[in-house]
């Protein structure tokens, strides 16, 4: 039995090379495509099942009587886990089947999202007490416990997707196509946003989890279908041989082939200060990330005085603009900047701020359209440059998904931070408190931003 399981993980082993070119480039064609939409649609709906919380928080909390701080920990259930989860299943995608791992995943969140609504129905705050205890808390438990396993099904979403586009596509190409990619965290908000403030407003708020939920394992089994692992394991061979790209291989590759994963690890991710810097930046990236997608629908409700509806279409601002934000800090940072990811941090991080302070002066109407849309592109840059491009081009590609789950780890500690230092800041300073809160920590990874500038410039020296 142990062996069935493991043997369904792991990764398949390569096969011998395919000699007929016209073949090589058919199947080099279109798996490249497929494996990239693939992807591209798992991730979409990994977020219609994890963002569906945030346009569920104002129902919630209304229909259970939970204060903004309980709101927080529920959301820090699945970030704990989460972050805990993508530096684990980072090491263990970079050697497991993605054909197998991402699908499996995305099934096993869906299941959770189902569970969540499901305790509702057999716990009702008020009605029942458990050991003496409320039910709201037994609840608020149950709550945590199902958000939490979501949260370590969804930690195996990205890893594995950060192994296909690292061994499919080839360093001249990489950035173009890891930013297309990254507009899916947007897509899959804005869809998560639509899909959840439709249901709720019609069925009620448990429909947002359970409607998604049964949306992503019809989807999973799809992707069991489509998905492939490297192209090594189907005869092809590799991307930069097949691209005629030598020079994209790391000038330490030969040593390396003499090397353990471990040791491999050791040198690119335990031992190297960049990615160190990256991920304590990324830490505060994500505060603003999430603070700012989980919470803002809340906000827009109790300050601005706007209907769920008109609320739910601002938060939608964030995301598509966001995804244009991802696409412009990618062609920044080839064309115009010439692989200077962090010149571009620098600057989107400074709108960040800008847009932030001028969410909190905003009287409403199109000026809130317009801050929340820019606070959603200045997020998205370095969303996709910090945890992403930046700690795989920094690392090694044989550890790209570990160097992932490394930036993730310290992301996911910042959504922690941010899920409950959010609800904290609300329930004894205010709104505003919130907005300082997210401004600060912009500011702080703009301060380590610029310290990795002058880092990388001593080091090309």
């Amino acid at each position: 039995m142990s062996n069935a399981f493991i043997n369904f993980f792991k990764e398949p082993p390569a096969k011998e090379l395919i000699k007929d070119e016209k073949k090589v480039d058919q199947m080099y064609n279109r798996y490249r495509w497929q494996i990239f939409y693939s992807s591209y649609i798992a991730y979409v709906m990994f977020h219609v099942c994890r963002k569906n919380i945030a346009v569920a928080l104002p129902a919630m909390a209304k229909a259970l009587n939970f204060s903004n701080t309980n709101l927080g920990l529920l959301g820090s259930s699945l970030y704990i886990t989460y972050g805990i989860g993508k530096f684990v299943n980072g090491i263990l995608a970079d050697k497991s089947n993605v054909r197998t791992f991402l699908p499996t995943a995305l099934i096993a969140s869906a299941i959770c999202n189902i569970c969540f609504a499901l305790s509702a129905f057999f716990i009702t705050p008020g009605q029942i007490s458990f050991f003496g205890l409320p039910s709201s808390t037994i609840l608020l438990w149950f709550f945590c416990f199902f958000w939490g396993a979501n949260g370590w099904f969804q930690s195996m979403g990205f890893p594995p997707v950060a192994k296909s586009l690292s061994y499919w596509f080839s360093n001249s190409e990489r950035a173009t196509k890891w930013a297309i990619w990254s507009t899916s965290h947007q897509v899959g908000v804005f869809a998560a946003v639509m899909i959840s403030g439709l249901v709720i407003d019609k069925f009620g708020w448990h429909t947002a989890f359970w409607i998604p939920g049964i949306l992503c394992i019809i989807t999973g089994f799809w992707l069991f279908d489509r998905l492939r692992d490297k192209p090594q394991t189907l005869g092809l061979p590799e991307v930069e041989e097949y691209k005629n790209e030598p020079a994209a291989k790391n000038n330490s590759e030969d040593e390396e082939a003499n090397l353990s994963y471990f040791e491999i690890f050791k040198k690119h991710i335990i031992c190297n200060p960049v990615i160190w810097m990256l991920a304590i930046a990324y830490v505060f990236v994500y505060i603003v990330r999430f603070g700012t997608e989980d919470w803002l629908v809340k906000y827009l409700v109790e300050v601005k005085g706007n209907s769920l509806t008109l609320a739910t279409s601002k938060l939608s601002s964030l995301a598509i603009v966001g995804a244009f934000g991802t696409i412009l800090a990618g062609i920044l940072s080839d064309k115009v900047f010439k692989g200077n990811r962090t010149l571009v941090n620098i600057l989107f991080l400074v709108g960040l701020m800008i847009s932030l302070v001028g969410l909190a002066i905003a009287k409403g109407g199109i000026l809130d359209f317009i801050c929340v849309a820019l606070v959603g592109m200045f997020t998205a840059g370095p969303q996709m440059l910090i945890g992403g491009i930046c700690a795989v081009e920094s690392s090694s590609k044989k550890v790209a998904s570990a160097s992932i789950g490394f930036t993730g780890l310290f992301g996911y500690i910042g959504a922690t931070l941010s899920a409950v230092g959010t609800g904290y800041m609300v329930d004894n300073l205010g709104w505003q408190g919130a907005i300082i809160f997210w401004g600060t920590s912009a500011f702080i990874c703009l301060i380590i931003c610029l310290m990795l500038s002058f880092y990388e410039k001593k080091q090309k020296n």
